[in-house]
């Protein structure tokens, strides 16, 4: 991955969740509620499955369509273990999740696998080292594996597909722009949610924040932007904002829209069986 585990991980000392206290498995529920409704999203890599540019794709994408569809069960049961429901997610989330659905391949990898599931690798990292439940962190921990290829995967198709379409950049900074905007004003409604006094949601606005900083630092390292988003001038973030609608939609018109069905003959797996 362009960041690896050990930059990602949030530093919350001997700071733990208590599952064993009622305010604790209410929160921690909500938290998983939201990923719930991610992971349910795994749907569409059917979606991508049918557009993938090569064979290579198609057969990563139907493995990570296995694997974002166990995870719901997985979530299930670590919510069995907190004794809370499955609730709703936060409308928030769900326009990070599908609002944002790309109409292009590079849109799916950039904004969908590096973007967006790097922002979960690294909520997960924290999950994985504050909850006290050995059981549940096991689960984490298995998923945390199975995004991390999601990722890394991401990274390289995007790094492919700029290579291709340089001219693709400005709008995918436009999309990130707008998903990093649409977090921070989530981080206002997680922080109604914290209880006070505790020892691991105490530290969670700056957890938030260098979540934040890494969404924005692998988004630099995607090659999308030159400086931070939070220091791209006012007047440049409206000119990409407002522009953003036209931008994307001359983009997708003029993307490759052929299938695997019309090109399988001079795909790489066809050529060189060798590679597959």
């Amino acid at each position: 991955m362009l960041i690896e585990r050990n930059e990602l991980q949030f530093d919350f000392g001997d700071a733990r969740f208590d599952t064993r206290q009622e305010r604790d498995r209410a929160f921690l529920g909500w938290v998983f509620d939201q990923f719930l409704y991610g992971e349910v999203t795994g749907i569409q890599c059917g979606h991508w499955l049918y557009r993938a540019p090569t064979l290579a794709a198609a057969s990563f994408l139907a493995r990570q369509a296995a694997e974002e569809l166990s995870h719901v069960k997985r979530i299930r049961k670590i919510q069995e273990l907190l004794d809370v429901k499955p609730a709703d997610a936060h409308r928030a989330v769900k326009f990070l999740s599908t609002g944002m659905m790309g109409g292009t391949w590079g849109e799916h990898v950039c904004l969908e696998m590096a973007l967006g599931e790097g922002l979960v690798l690294t909520i997960f990292y924290a999950l994985a080292t504050t909850i006290d439940d050995e059981g549940i962190r096991k689960i984490v921990e298995s998923a945390c594996l199975d995004e991390e290829r999601h990722v890394t995967f991401g990274e390289a198709e995007t790094a492919a597909w700029l290579a291709r379409f340089p001219g693709d950049r400005a709008v995918f900074l436009g999309q990130a722009l707008l998903q990093w905007m649409a977090m921070r004003r989530l981080k206002n409604f997680a922080l109604k949610k914290l209880p006070p006094g505790h020892p691991v949601l105490g530290k969670f606005s700056a957890f938030y924040d260098h979540t934040l900083e890494k969404f924005d630092l692998r988004a630099r390292k995607l090659g999308l932007a030159d400086r931070p988003l939070r220091e791209i001038p006012l007047v440049a973030r409206a000119v990409l904002l407002l522009s953003l609608p036209f931008r994307t939609f001359l983009m997708r018109r003029r993307r490759p829209k052929r299938l695997l069905t019309e090109t399988y003959l001079s795909d790489e797996w066809i050529r060189s069986p060798d590679k597959a």
